[in-house]
């Protein structure tokens, strides 16, 4: 059986890369780590970890890490990459206004 390509509404990539960018910022204040610390420690550039953070890959486009650079950022906060992308909703999403 082809599998389907998923049109689906309720699949907001816009939305959830808000969201994990929001969660990646986060931990890393939770953590004492500057955005620098963390794309050294990931092996990633410092903008694109910038970007990260903003939901982004490129502006205006949702982000789309890497599997590779999904492992690098949980090993840097000391998660699992499911913990990291918060698939169940236990984690914090305090959204841009939090500090």
């Amino acid at each position: 059986m082809e599998r389907e390509k998923n049109n689906s509404p309720d699949l907001d990539l816009e939305g959830y890369s808000q969201r994990l960018g929001y969660r990646l910022r986060d931990l890393r204040r939770e953590r004492g780590l500057s955005q620098e610390d963390v794309a050294n420690g990931a092996g990633i550039a410092i903008y694109t970890y910038q970007k990260y953070e903003k939901g982004e890959s490129k502006p205006g486009t949702p982000m789309n890490p890497t599997y590779h650079t999904l492992l690098s950022l949980a090993w840097v906060f000391g998660l699992s990459v499911t913990e990291l992308l918060d698939l169940d909703g236990t984690g914090a999403d305090r959204g841009p206004e939090a500090d």
